[in-house]
Formats: C-alpha cells, structure tokens, sequence
C-alpha cells in the first residue's frame, strides 16, 4: 500500500508517526531521530520506523534473517512505519525491494549506543587516555552486526550526519545520536567497510549547514587534492621490535649515542619518473642508508595527514592519520618494525601548536571556536596565518594528548620533537603591545599551554618507557627539558638553537675576523649543560634563501669543504645529542626543496663521497666512544683544554666518562698548517689520534700526526703534547 504523508487520518492514536515528525526526517532536521526511527514500543506493540531512499516495499527481519513483517510506505521518498512481531526492541534489518531488484539494509537505529557512562566521565573530566579507540571511526561488532562506529566531538550543533560513500553522501541517512554531558555525537552504521571515504556534514546551531568536515580522529585520509577520512581497520601489524623496545626502556636516554638523521619523506629520494617513494620503499632504501651510515634514529618532518605540500607537514589537518603520500598506514607501521629491528629509532615532528584554516579541518568545526581560541588575540597565529589550539579547553587537552599516546602505541614510534614550544609558551609571541591577551596574573607566559605540555609529556613517560621527547623552544625559558615535578616542562630534550646559530655565524667569517669573534664558541659552554640538549642543523638552516650548510661556508671551495668537516667533527664531539638534515651529510649545494629529490649524483665526486664518509665515521666514533656521549648533558663529561687561544682561532677540550678513556677534540678553525702546536692533555703517555677531519679519503689536505701523538711532563710539571694541526680541521685524540 501507497500513501502520501499526511493522508493517514490519526496517527497519534495507532502510535504512528506524525506528519509533522516524517517530514523532519525526510529532511534531515529532527531533533531527535534515535527517538523515532529504528525498533520502538506503541503500547502493546512494537513499531519499526526507517528512511530507504528509493525503495518501493520493505520488509523487516531479524538479523539472522527471520520475517517479522512488512512495512507501509507513509511517504513516497522512502520513509515506511509499521507493527512487527517482536515481544521487545531489538536489531532488526530491511528487505528493501524496487523495480531494479532487492537490496538489505540493517537498520543503525535500531542499535544502542557503543560509548558509555564511564566514557562520559572520563572526557568530562579530561582524563580519558583511550580517545583513539573511542573518537573517530572504528570497525567493531555490535548486537550482533559488523560495522563502523563514528563518533565526534560538536557540542554546539544542531545537527550532525555522517556522508560518504556507503549513503550516496546524504546527510538525512545518517543522523546521529547526541551525547548531551559531553557534546560528542555517535552513530553505529552496520555494512560498512574499510577504504570507504567518509565525512561528517554539521548543521549548525542556526540550522546553517557547514562545509563538510573531516573527522579529526580519523585514522586514514583521501589522498591530496581529496580531503575526506577513509574507514580504516585497526593496523594489523606483527611486531618484531621487542629488543629495541626493551633497551631504551631500560636506558637513561641522556647517556645513550644518539644522532639524528631528519628526513623530508616526500624528498629524500623519488622514483625515476619523479613520483614520491611508498613507506615500503623508503624502507628499502632509507633503513639500509642510516644503518651503513651509524645514524641511532630517523625523524622525520611531519608525516600527518597535510593539504599543502610547500607545508612540508607543518600545518596538518588530520593529526591522527599518516599522510596518504606514501601508502595506507599499515606501511608506516612496516616502516618503523623495520627501523626497530636493525636498532633505528623512529621520531616525528609533532605539531600541537597551530592548525591551518582549510575549511574541511577544525576551523570554525561545529559553527564555533571549538579547537580554537574565538579571539583572534588567542587563537590565530600572524606569522603561519593558522588558528592556535585553545590549550585550556579540555576537550582540546585531550584531543592532543591522545594524539601523542597514539603515536606512541599504535604505530611504536620512538619520540616525538614537538615544533614551534616558544609561539605555544608566549602569549605575546609575534605580537605587538594591545595585539594579545595577558594571563591572569598580568604576564606574558601561556599557562594553559604550559599545563598541556606538562600533562602531554607526564602521560607519555608514564605510559611509554623509552620514548623520547624533545622541544624546538628558542628562547630561555627555564627548565624545558626538567621534570615536571621539578617545575620543568618535562621534556626529555631541548633543540639547543644557540649552538646553532653561534656557529653557523662564526664559520661564515673569514678565518683573518674569527679572532675578533671567538666568544661565539665558547660562550656555550655556559649553558650548555642547563638543559638536555639536542644539536640541531636542522632543515630550517636550509630553506627560505638560506642556502645549504656547505653554501653557508666562508672562503674558496676548498675552504668551504674544510670549515664543513672541521664543523662536523668539532659538533660531533661536543656535548649534546646529534642531529643533522639529510643532504647536508654529503655537502648538497643547492637549498633543498621539498619537490624534488636531494642531489645523490654529488656522490660521484670525491669532496662531496669524502664528506660522507666523514659523517659515516663521526658517527661511528661517537657512537664506540662513551667519553663522547655518556656524559652528554652533564658538565663532568666536558673540560677545556684550551678555550683561550682567539689569535689561532684553536679549541681544545677533553670529553670524558666514568671508567672510559679520554677523548681530547682540537680544531684549527684557521687555513693555517701548524706544527709542533702545545696541547695540554691530563695523562702522559701516547695519544691515538681517532679522527681527523683533513684525511685525504675525507677529502682533506692528508696532514696529521701519524697515527699517534705523545704527551709529556714539561719543565713547568705542566703535561703538554707538541702535535700537529692541519689546517681548517678537527682531530680526536683517545688516551690509550
């Protein structure tokens, strides 16, 4: 039977639907639509109400197929109502039927609810440690039915709809249910499978309808230009990475060899015909490459889900989803189980700070500043032109705290560096006086943000042993890399950007001016042990006109390759972690860009192969001596030797652990040959030289001291060595 809305004579009476009800329905603007649609009870029956666009009848069965009757059509867009014989709610699927065939439907509301009261406790009070497995869309099994769950966060909505390819992306098919205490949304939508592209369409509190959003928990993105989640199952990975786990669990990272090689993903190297390298690709070349060259970890520029590319990452919109550039997740994962098992760390940049303003992310998500500060002063960033996240907003909290334990347990990742702390930390960061807000006590520090990275790195090192935290924080705030119970920020390292930028200024000088300007190297000795540090020559030291770290060099070319390898050397045994951006280990001319591979063919000539190789043995020297990394962050690993000699421009100083032998480092920052040069050194007796920067098969002029130099009582009872110091060149001696 046939009939047209409103024709039914009363329909309060037999329990049916009001006209005024199906055609909220029909259009997608019930209040209510769990209250109404699905399996309910009228008096002494049981009424099953559905919406099935296009079908012609429809009968209703149990899950496991048992008839409990037809429905009537009480309108003809596809909304049917009637009596079905159940003694009580339950699932229930329809036989839908038309002129071009039959098709089943199993009816989402027709199920309860998957997140519970103790889930509405924990994300009120802030504390739920699980969102990932909750928020987002997960395949689970539910009263019986496979499907997806979907869930999010809109608080202020009118109206929220899951849209993709499994409903025609129409949002009246699938409305969903509203948690009123938390303002999270969830639907159960059974049929549903993996790779399906999905968004949530929003109304909002006007009944203005939204850009179509993506869902910020989803664990899968479309690939660029496309912008839509995709359902993903959970990552079915077997991990073989439980030694690798187990050692830096059990290791205090501080006195571990660690050195960075960071990687633009999307750049390093590219298929013949330009294309970028899959996760499974890149494990095949880039593993094998950092093995060979010693490197203990990889990080890599952000590898979220990004919209823009020249963004390198920097402005995601999908914290929770690997960027489609390489393949599906599960390659990621591959990826980081075959670092694990040859001994490589896997680190990410992180970005909590700031989101882009693309209108399928979390701008403006549900009509209102949700994940952002309302006022511009707060919550949009002048340098980036992106929205800030409101750190004091508890839902904001633990949207990105979840986020850095997701990393952490799904994809076993080794560390996080978290990008731009000194814009989080500074209410007045990039900002004139009247252009920003001042807390409550009248200062300039962001206290909400300094609650989230003290909550964000207390939940990591308690739920994750062995994993690694470090902060690109540029100016002098106190204690970054402290404890948070010891009023630090809790951090397990800190980019020490001072080092940086002192020497990379220093070697532009002509050697004839480094005398004037020998206070750049040594004045960082001061700090140096004020925090755990990281030295960074990151990918931000060559981008943006700043040409490559070879570029950067003072003097001729053969110059520029000296003070490049005398460079290396001096950073490789001073005290603090390693990192270094990857071209920059065989001397690339060119400013790296982010669309197109690095310049491998350098590699067929002999200073550029000579300075890898260089990097190669660093590295390895690091690593095999403990006087070189034991004592990385503490002053007792560290002694000059000689810091005062600006008119040679000569460094000397002496690394130490205890119970390992002594490493002196000298460098000759000057093209000038010196023979016979005193160095004090604590121990009498022969000296190994382990290194030496100006070795012909790095490249350099092949001056040194034959293997060896010897240290002796002079006649002032000072013990002192006469040795030579090529010129533009680092050695390291090793008391034998």
């Amino acid at each position: 039977m046939t009939s047209s809305a409103g024709k039914d004579p009363e329909p309060a009476a037999s329990g049916l639907l009001s006209a005024p009800d199906i055609a909220a329905i029909l259009s997608g603007t019930h209040e209510d639509p769990f209250a109404v649609l699905g399996v309910h009870p009228a008096g002494k029956v049981i009424l099953a109400r559905c919406f099935i666009p296009d079908a012609e009848t429809v009968a209703v069965e149990t899950l496991t197929g048992k008839e409990l009757g037809s429905l009537e059509r009480r309108h003809d867009a596809g909304f049917f109502e009637g009596p079905v014989s159940l003694k009580k709610p339950q699932p229930v699927r329809y036989r839908a039927r038309n002129q071009g065939g039959e098709w089943v439907v199993v009816d989402p509301y027709s199920f309860g609810p998957v997140l519970g009261p103790m889930d509405d406790y924990y994300i009120r009070e802030g504390s739920h440690l699980r969102l990932f497995d909750k928020m987002g869309a997960h395949a689970i099994e539910h009263d019986g039915a496979h499907g997806y769950h979907f869930a999010v966060w809109a608080p202020n909505a009118r109206r929220v709809s899951v849209v993709g390819q499994f409903n025609d992306w129409d949002g009246r098919r699938h409305v969903m249910r509203l948690r009123a205490d938390t303002g999270i949304w969830e639907i159960f939508i059974p049929g549903v499978e993996g790779g399906l592209a999905y968004k949530y369409e929003i109304l909002d509190r006007n009944g203005t309808l939204l850009p179509l959003k993506a869902d910020p928990f989803a664990r899968r993105s479309e690939l660029r230009p496309n912008t839509a989640s995709v359902t993903t199952p959970e990552i079915a990975q077997v991990w073989d990475d439980e030694a690798h786990r187990k050692h830096w669990a059990s290791a205090d990272a501080r006195r571990q060899p660690i050195s960075i090689y960071e990687v633009h993903a999307g750049s390093w190297q590219r298929r013949d015909n330009g294309d970028m390298l899959s996760w499974d690709e890149l494990a095949d070349r880039l593993i094998p490459y950092c093995v060979d060259m010693g490197f203990t970890h990889i990080e890599f520029l952000p590898i979220s889900e990004f919209p823009f590319d020249p963004s390198w990452g920097y402005q995601t919109t999908g914290l929770y989803a690997p960027t489609a550039r390489f393949g599906e997740p599960e390659g990621f994962a591959r990826f980081v189980n075959g670092c694990h098992k040859v001994g490589l760390g896997v680190i990410l940049d992180w970005v909590p700070a700031h989101f882009p303003t693309d209108e399928h992310g979390l701008r403006w998500f549900d009509g209102t500043a949700l994940y952002e500060h309302e006022d511009p002063r707060q919550g949009f960033h002048p340098d980036w032109n992106t929205a800030i996240y409101n750190f004091g907003r508890q839902e904001v909290l633990s949207f990105l705290v979840n986020n850095a334990l997701y990393w952490a347990e799904k994809f076993h990742v080794d560390g996080l560096r978290v990008d731009a702390v000194a814009s989080m930390l500074y209410l007045d960061y990039s900002r004139k006086h009247g252009e920003w807000v001042p807390n409550e006590y009248g200062g300039n520090e962001n206290l909400e943000a300094v609650r989230f990275l003290q909550t964000m790195n207390t939940q990591i090192y308690g739920l994750h042993g062995g994993i690694l935290t470090i902060a690109e924080e540029s100016t002098s705030w106190p204690k970054v890399s402290h404890p948070v119970h010891a009023g630090g920020l809790g951090f397990g390292f800190k980019w020490n950007m001072g080092f940086m930028h002192d020497t990379l200024q220093y070697l532009s000088r002509e050697p004839v001016h480094r005398k004037f300007h020998h206070n750049d190297l040594t004045f960082g000795l001061l700090y140096a042990f004020s925090e755990n540090f990281v030295l960074p020559l990151s990918h931000d030291e060559v981008v943006h006109g700043k040409g490559s770290l070879i570029a950067k060099m003072a003097g001729d070319d053969w110059q520029k390759f000296a003070n490049l390898r005398a460079y290396y050397a001096f950073m490789w045994g001073y005290p603090g972690k390693k990192l270094l951006f990857m071209g920059q280990e065989f001397a690339q001319w060119r400013e790296w860009s982010e669309d197109r591979a690095l310049d491998w063919n350098l590699l067929e000539y002999h200073l550029h192969e000579g300075m890898r190789r260089l990097v190669r043995d660093l590295n390895g020297t690091y690593r095999a001596k403990p006087a070189l990394h034991a004592r990385d962050c503490e002053g007792e690993g560290f002694e000059w030797l000689l810091a005062d000699d600006r008119d040679n421009s000569i460094f000397a100083w002496l690394r130490k652990a205890p119970g390992e032998k002594l490493v002196a480092v000298i460098t000759n920052f000057t093209p000038v040959y010196r023979e016979s040069y005193a160095i004090p050194l604590p121990v009498k007796g022969r000296w190994k030289e382990i290194l030496n920067s100006d070795a012909e098969i790095y490249g350099g002029s092949g001056k040194g001291n034959g293997g060896a130099v010897f240290a002796e009582k002079n006649s002032t009872g000072a013990i002192m060595a006469n040795i030579t110091l090529p010129p533009l060149a680092t050695l390291m001696l090793e008391q034998e």
